[in-house]
């Protein structure tokens, strides 16, 4: 080689280590610097999926879909579940482990897993293709392996667990009374701060990473199954590791912007909604719970080795099975083609992981224009300062002047005594430190909100307290100072933080009463600082007023800048009729922190060209649906 050309050749190396850029040389590949995107089995297959239809549909992606960015196929919830009669999601004892407790491939299912392998083959061949490999993970260890006591792998030195002169098992880090609430018959967390349950996940890791895996889809540690200390091991756990895994936390009901914050910096992805399936009442909730995460700039926040991003679920669109089926895919979505369109341009205005759902053998060209629409793309990609804009007004009669009304999330009077509700927060909220210890004629008094007893006109909110329901010499010691809580004058109702219901951290409540039960949602302990912490999730209840929204909020409108300087706007009609929706070019300038005073563009999914008048962008939008403005303004 001459050295005219070596020269370049070791410049261009050297800008390259300067630059950080060579995997291996400098420091880690990082993770997710853009929304991940890709297909996930769930929505098609429910937990049935096998080797030869999970390998049909990542020939596709890769075909069809990957010079597009979706480049992750993962196979979603109970790959290690026989399929028998009466298997299902909550089955006891139908699941395959190994000698160590650890979950492996349906060997009936997973052929290609039989001596050993693992998803080995399947990673490879999903590598062959030019994707990347993914699978869902439960939380802690199996019901099933703690009822065998298997021991516990030793991932270092090879072997079993030894510590203290003895083998660790099963039994010795399980936690019975934290049990996945979804799946009770399934999986418990384990004991993070002992040695033997950290080597438990760094054994389940370190093999994922054997396989060959490339992203993990962790359930039941986030939301209303919070499980901060098991986050925080493994996301330790996969910065040790040689291979790059993107770390994403599922389902997440119950999410407010305070518990993102708390795990956004340990992981890569995390659901900050329910189940999302093809219904438009599951759409609509995820308008607010997007909006918040983005009022607290948690889109594209600090992650694990790389980013982090709110994710919004699965998009069910094309061919779908129903939640909970033991079959395949079966049936059409559900939502019309303005409701597709709205849910694709929320996702992709809120910078939400783009993950498709529906069986794509059997994909329908709408469908597939749809998910790789290049503005869509564009948005969820590269757009910045995404933020939902509340200055818009809307007219649900075009042709009258009647039925205006604004929707700037405009509350009622801050003094009035409204509706108060314990919500859950952080205990490092310094609004949680409210508690103090009130007094009645029952043995263990009560527990007030000490903000009631400053007001003269009002009775305090106070809780009776109980021993808790224990029925163990050891539990007593575990729970020693902690109480359930009664509602004044009831007998048996209990204070509880789950709730099945789908909630946003604008409605977030703990969920009333319910009769007691040993149960650790049910236990709380009052700490010297005036907090009352929840032994399940870790969180602090505290009081606060219900903010009552004087409207519907049926407008809905997101902003963002593009790379080439393109203003993007995204207005939404949620009520059930046509309305025409109104914008300032001010207002606009302003939400974005600019100072132009006019745009032009254009209307993406009619094509219309938009010329705003007297400063008023107005664009008319049917039921359900959106218009996508692709601006340039001045």
């Amino acid at each position: 080689m001459g050295v005219h050309v070596l020269v370049p050749l070791i410049f261009s190396f050297s800008l390259l280590l300067q630059r950080g850029l060579c995997e291996g040389v400098t420091k880690k590949q990082e993770l997710a610097l853009l929304p991940p995107r890709g297909w996930n089995s769930y929505d098609s297959f429910d937990w049935v999926i096998n080797e030869a239809d999970f390998l049909q549909n990542a020939e596709i992606v890769s075909k069809s879909l990957l010079s597009h960015g979706y480049e992750y196929v993962v196979v979603d919830y109970l790959w290690y579940r026989r399929r028998v009669k009466n298997a299902g999601p909550d089955s006891e004892g139908l699941d395959v482990i190994d000698e160590w407790g650890r979950l492996i491939p349906d060997p009936q299912r997973w052929h290609s897993s039989r001596g050993g392998k693992g998803f080995k083959e399947v990673a490879k061949k999903v590598h062959d293709l030019g994707l990347k490999f993914g699978i869902h993970v439960m939380r802690g260890i199996s019901v099933q392996a703690y009822n065998a006591n298997t021991p516990i792998l030793d991932p270092i030195k090879g072997g079993a667990f030894e510590k203290s002169g003895r083998i660790w098992r099963a039994r010795d880090i399980g936690m019975t009374d934290r049990r996945c609430k979804w799946m009770q018959h399934g999986f418990m967390s384990i004991n993070t701060d002992s040695a033997a349950g950290r080597a438990f996940l760094r054994s389940l890791y370190q093999q994922y990473a054997e396989w060959g895996v490339d992203f993990v889809k962790n359930d039941c540690v986030f939301g209303d199954d919070l499980d901060i200390k098991e986050i925080r091991t493994v996301s330790e756990v996969l910065k040790e590791l040689d291979r790059p895994i993107v770390y994403s936390l599922s389902p997440g009901t119950i999410v407010t912007p305070d518990m993102a914050k708390q795990v956004h910096a340990l992981v890569n992805m995390y659901r900050i909604t329910g189940d999302d399936w093809d219904k438009w009442e599951d759409v609509r909730y995820h308008f607010n719970i997007a909006r918040d995460v983005a009022a607290a700039n948690l889109i594209g926040a600090e992650g694990l080795n790389g980013k982090s991003w709110p994710d919004m679920d699965m998009l069910p669109l094309g061919w779908l099975t129903d939640p909970g089926m033991s079959r395949g895919p079966h049936r059409k979505c559900n939502l019309n083609p303005a409701e597709k369109r709205t849910q694709i341009t929320l996702w992709s205005m809120a910078k939400s992981p783009l993950m498709y759902g529906g069986d794509l053998r059997k994909i329908d060209e709408a469908t597939l224009k749809l998910i790789t629409n290049p503005t869509i793309l564009e948005i969820d990609h590269f757009s910045q300062n995404n933020t939902e804009i509340s200055d818009i007004i809307s007219r649900k009669d075009i042709g009258s002047s009647n039925h205006v009304s604004s929707h700037s999330r405009s509350l009622k009077d801050e003094n009035s005594p409204g509706k108060h509700v314990l919500t859950l927060t952080s205990c490092m909220d310094h609004e949680a430190k409210g508690w103090v210890i009130g007094t009645n004629d029952k043995e263990l008094g009560q527990i007030c909100w000490k903000n009631g007893l400053e007001s003269e006109d009002q009775s305090p909110f106070c809780l009776d307290k109980r021993e808790p329901l224990l029925t163990s010499h050891e539990e007593s010691i575990q729970y020693q100072g902690k109480f359930h809580l009664l509602g004044m004058n009831t007998m048996e109702l209990c204070l509880e933080t789950s709730t099945n219901r789908k909630l946003t951290s604008s409605d977030l409540e703990i969920s009333s009463l319910v009769p007691c039960k040993k149960n650790t949602n049910q236990i709380w302990e009052l700490n010297h600082n005036g907090t009352l912490v929840n032994s399940y999730s870790g969180l602090c209840a505290k009081k606060e007023r219900q903010k009552a929204i004087v409207n519907d909020a049926e407008a809905r409108a997101w902003i963002a800048i593009g790379r080439k300087g393109k203003i993007y706007v995204a207005l939404f009609n949620l009520c059930t009729e046509e309305a025409m929706i109104y914008a300032k070019i001010k207002d606009l300038a302003d939400a974005l922190g600019l100072g132009f005073s006019s745009c032009v563009g254009t209307e993406i999914w009619s094509g219309q060209d938009i010329k705003p008048t007297e400063q008023l962008l107005s664009v008319a939008v049917g039921r359900h649906d959106c218009a996508l403005l692709v601006l340039t303004c001045n």
